[in-house]
């Protein structure tokens, strides 16, 4: 095994990673002042995230899981969760939920300090976790404030028939539109919403290159635990916007300049170094310990090259893009592919195409405690993937952003054995 990288309290970042958490930072503060601004809020979710819709109200956008994230990786989230536990919740809740609710016991500051707002509306389009449907439950309780589901059918066939569009389409002009022109006092303008749909389609088309820029050797990408910054302005509040545009454009000019270079990632600790093996990793990353969790990969000069976790908020890199021609059909469209929202089937079919278009060395599930969504399945997909392509598939635990379920050792050793198991696969290939 290499020597693993000398330890530094100097935190390299990308200079696109710096320019997606001045944008974060500012939505957060946006949320502290909308009050005195006499701004609407919404909270919603990522997952079927309506941003472009929702930007046709000058309402600002709150996303809970975000919040929840954010607190886990200032290391916050523990402390909120136990407070949440108190309040009543199980230790089997999903804990981006705790998290959320033991901050708004708190007083509900958000993770950059400034108080966060009572939401004017939650909204939740439905795209296949439960637990959102219970979680917004909750927040209607204890904010008292109105409630609206766009319920997304289900993608159990693998197919979009034109009822389940219209279905959707129906909702979106009979329900929500009404609700957000009411609550806002906005009339809806549909030109404005086809004018955020062209800013879409161009940020999605430069985040796809980047995504795909991971198919080279050495890839310029980590598609995991740098791609969760890559995904951060366009699963929240910026999709749509021309700074989302600007920021992937310069996103994909800076990995150009480390394509064209023969360069690897950059990590926490400066370049890389030596590509030794090129991951799919299906779940979440352990938000608590980030970078330690990135660090046990980077050291053993392995680099994940997709992910699905990335595609929670929408799945891009197989051909949609929100079209300003047919807008509310889009949205529709765009709630459909969401990963989350993809059968057993589907989902297997998209690991089995990352492993061979990034010529991936195994197959790697982070298999998170509290996540039913994710979690259902997975050793299914994994035998599935072991059997179509051959490759090595390795399994380990963590939590989203309950420090108590990561242990560094326990990993640490998984990893290694796994990345044995690769050498050992590729010993008896080149026998």
């Amino acid at each position: 095994m290499p020597e693993p990288a000398k330890a530094t309290d100097d935190v390299r970042k990308e200079s696109s990673m710096l320019k997606q958490k001045a944008m974060i930072t500012a939505n957060h503060q946006r949320l502290g002042r909308a009050r005195e601004e006499g701004r609407k809020v919404v909270s919603t979710f990522i997952p079927g995230n309506l941003n472009e819709l929702l930007m046709c109200f000058d309402v600002v956008s709150n996303l809970p899981e975000a919040n929840a994230l954010a607190n886990g990786m200032r290391r916050r989230s523990g402390d909120l969760i136990r407070e949440a536990e108190r309040f009543g919740h199980s230790e089997d809740v999903c804990t981006y939920v705790k998290a959320d609710i033991g901050m708004f016991l708190e007083g509900n500051l958000g993770p950059t300090g400034e108080a966060l707002p009572t939401p004017d509306l939650l909204l939740l389009s439905y795209t296949g976790c439960f637990t959102f449907m219970k979680w917004f439950e909750l927040l209607r309780d204890m904010y008292a404030c109105e409630t609206k589901m766009l319920h997304v059918p289900y993608l159990g066939d693998g197919i979009v028939t034109p009822s389940m569009r219209e279905y959707v389409v129906r909702q979106i002009k009979e329900e929500l539109i009404p609700t957000l022109e009411r609550i806002s006092g906005v009339k809806f303008d549909i030109d404005r919403l086809r004018e955020h749909m062209r800013e879409s389609a161009k940020a999605e088309e430069d985040l796809v290159w980047v995504l795909q820029s991971a198919r080279n050797q050495p890839s310029p990408i980590d598609a995991f635990f740098g791609g969760v910054y890559y995904i951060g302005p366009i699963f929240t509040a910026f999709r749509g916007t021309p700074e989302a545009t600007d920021y992937y454009a310069a996103l994909r000019h800076e990995v150009e300049e480390r394509q064209a270079a023969g360069m690897g990632p950059i990590t926490p600790e400066g370049d890389m170094g030596e590509e030794r093996y090129r991951l799919v990793v299906d779940g979440p990353p352990a938000w608590t310990h980030f970078r330690e969790f990135w660090k046990m990969f980077y050291d053993q000069g392995a680099v994940v090259v997709a992910s699905t976790y990335t595609k929670v908020g929408g799945v891009f890199d197989f051909g949609f893009r929100h079209d300003p021609d047919n807008p509310l059909e889009s949205l529709a469209d765009y709630c459909f592919g969401c990963f989350g929202n993809l059968n057993m089937e589907q989902r297997t079919d998209i690991v089995e195409s990352y492993m061979n278009d990034y010529q991936a060395d195994g197959f790697l599930i982070n298999s998170v405690k509290s996540c039913n969504s994710y979690a259902a399945g997975q050793l299914l997909i994994l035998r599935e993937i072991e059997s179509r392509t051959g490759k090595p598939a390795g399994f380990i635990e963590t939590d989203l952003v309950d420090p108590r379920y990561f242990s560094a050792a326990n990993i640490r050793t998984r990893l290694e054995s796994y990345f044995e198991m690769i050498d050992q696969k590729r010993s008896v290939a080149a026998a």
